[in-house]
């Protein structure tokens, strides 16, 4: 795969799981998701990922010379 579609992926995973974990916690108000510990959980996975993604396409590029 690509390095920019996995870091876009890892981004967006990001992005997506810190709203969510704040909605889960009841920071973000305004939806079926506020306060709901599934919803925290969910988003504590995807931010996870994202980070595991963005850190491993930042370490790639660091070692290898760009493919794109």
């Amino acid at each position: 795969m690509k390095r920019w579609v996995t870091l876009t992926i890892g981004l967006v995973l990001l992005l997506v799981g810190g709203v969510w974990v704040l909605q889960g916690i009841g920071v973000l108000t305004g939806s079926f998701m506020t306060g709901q510990k599934l919803w925290f959980l969910i988003g504590l996975v995807a931010f996870l990922i994202g980070v595991v993604l963005v850190a491993a396409t930042v370490r790639r590029s660091r070692r290898a010379p760009a493919e794109d």
